[in-house]
């Protein structure tokens, strides 16, 4: 069982599906349903966890539309408007949207970044654990605020993404510094990893040789059962196949056993997400 645990999904815009203004996507013609799936199975993929991308703003329903057409083969992380209170009443009832299996937020611009701390999100979390929905997130470079997280929310499950780091790192020379945040937050239980989108932190061709004791480093801080590979496709498309970011685990990376691979390939992600 192969599980990508991140992909973006969307369609044109239109009259009735308008992007945040300004806002770019990943690519210049859309990811839709179609072509993911067309791209799972060429490339093996039994399985995906959608991300909704940013530039539609905070819209779940293409995403539904993708499970409600194909229902074994995707879930949801779905978005939710941050800044609003009000939002802790969709919580209990969030699940009963098709797919829908939890949630992801981000804070990587200076907007949104201080409501990690200022209090703006305080109600997210507690609602979250009251509703037993885990959180993927990302704030890059402030990964180690979810240690506050963690602590104060002991039932709610934290899945960082992308190892906490991105690649403005590499081009600052600070990713080292940001793997080592991330390792430290695996003293939390309640937190895990998706080891995903390595290739778009790689200076080299495929097979990323580069990145390789970055991603030791995660997976050995959490282990097999919290760590979860993914590609955010979209994300670095050019940099490799679907295909390759599949092998660059599986036949790449020698310090994983058969047995990390079969965790971290799709087994750990399932789940922890209950998806059976």
């Amino acid at each position: 069982m192969i599980v990508d645990a991140q992909i973006h999904l969307w369609k044109a815009e239109s009259d009735d599906w308008k992007w945040v203004p300004g806002a770019q996507p990943q690519l210049p013609v859309p990811f839709t349903i179609e072509r993911a799936i067309s791209m799972m199975d060429e490339a093996g993929v039994d399985r995906a966890v959608i991300v909704p991308p940013s530039w539609p703003g905070d819209r779940n329903d293409y995403a539904i539309e993708a499970v409600l057409r194909h229902p074994a083969r995707f879930r949801i992380m779905g978005k939710i408007p941050l800044q609003d209170p009000k939002g802790a009443a969709l919580l209990p009832t969030w699940k009963q949207q098709p797919g829908m299996v939890g949630l992801r937020v981000i804070f990587n611009t200076p907007q949104s970044q201080p409501w990690l701390t200022d209090g703006t999100v305080d109600w997210l979390w507690a609602a979250a654990e009251k509703a037993e929905l885990p959180i993927m997130c990302f704030a890059p470079p402030r990964t180690a605020a979810f240690g506050r997280v963690a602590e104060r929310y002991s039932g709610l499950q934290l899945i960082l993404d992308h190892m906490g780091v991105t690649a403005a790192m590499v081009r600052d020379n600070t990713l080292a510094e940001g793997i080592a945040g991330t390792v430290a937050l695996a003293k939390y239980p309640n937190v895990s990893v998706k080891v995903s989108a390595s290739p778009g932190l790689s200076r080299q061709p495929y097979p990323f040789r580069d990145v390789a004791e970055h991603i030791r480093r995660v997976f050995e801080a959490y282990g097999p059962q919290r760590s979860y590979w993914g590609t955010d496709i979209t994300n670095s498309y050019a940099k490799a196949s679907y295909r390759q970011r599949i092998t660059h685990f599986t036949e790449e990376l020698s310090f994983l056993s058969e047995a990390d691979k079969d965790w971290a390939m799709g087994r750990a992600i399932s789940q922890r997400l209950r998806w059976t």
